[in-house]
């Protein structure tokens, strides 16, 4: 498909692409987004997307937009001024390359269940790392309390680098309830209890719940699991980041299930 230049903020193509940069509603009642940068965009590629939009910057190299070109033949091809590009683009230095693209439904993961339930995080590249950790360890879902950001923003899906295209994610939930319902063990990682995850089997069906990254797990959601855990910390420090503790959490599954 041939290149077409968009050179105005007025331009009707511009505006919706600006709804999905800037915009968690839009990006929902679309169920659309953008994916800023090639490595992001071959991710969804490998994942059986197909861009609706492939977007470059005046000043990005040629062959990088020839390269992508060739494996989204069907998505409308745009140049923009450098200008523009950078109102779109998440980043104060922009690739050069984005697409305009669907989310995805990944397909049920096979395997005993592994679920990394996040509760309230706020951070776009937290959730980001979170979900990208999760599906390195071979969590099966992850599920995001009525809080949470929103996973597919542009932010967020350069932190994941393709995690949200692979690992099934359902979001908007009521925690408790979701706890409630879940046939397996649940544990809140907490700071300041006596019971260290480490002492835990973690090979059957398991959710792990990650709380905000100020508040920690509420008490309703500590309530709703089977128990409430800590991460032993021999160091000077109160606590670890949100995305490191599951990083530690989801690792020790993983090696508990390997061995």
């Amino acid at each position: 498909m041939p290149e077409t230049a968009l050179a105005s903020r007025d331009n009707p193509l511009f505006k919706r692409l600006k709804k999905l940069a800037d915009s968690a509603r839009a990006r929902r009642e679309a169920r659309m987004t953008l994916l800023d940068g090639e490595h992001l965009i071959e991710a969804y590629l490998d994942a059986g997307g197909q861009p609706h939009t492939l977007a470059r910057a005046m000043s990005a190299p040629a062959d990088l937009a020839a390269r992508l070109r060739a494996r989204c033949p069907h998505a409308r091809q745009v140049v923009l001024p450098d200008a523009l590009f950078a109102e779109l683009s998440p980043v104060a230095t922009p690739s050069g390359v984005l697409a305009e693209a669907a989310w995805l439904t990944p397909a049920a993961l096979p395997g005993t269940p592994l679920v990394v339930v996040l509760e309230d995080i706020q951070d776009p590249g937290n959730m980001g790392a979170m979900l990208r950790t999760a599906s390195a360890a071979g969590a099966t879902q992850a599920v995001l309390s009525k809080g949470c950001h929103d996973a597919w923003s542009p932010k967020a899906l350069r932190g994941g680098q393709g995690a949200q295209f692979v690992l099934p994610l359902t979001w908007g939930v009521d925690l408790p309830a979701w706890l409630a319902s879940f046939e397996g063990e649940s544990l809140a990682l907490a700071l300041g209890e006596n019971r260290s995850l480490y002492d835990k089997l973690l090979r059957g069906p398991l959710a792990l719940i990650v709380g905000n990254e100020g508040a920690g797990v509420s008490q309703a959601a500590r309530h709703a699991a089977r128990a409430t855990v800590s991460i032993p910390m021999s160091g000077r420090v109160e606590s670890l980041n949100a995305a490191a503790a599951l990083a530690v959490a989801v690792f020790e599954v993983a090696r508990q299930r390997a061995s």
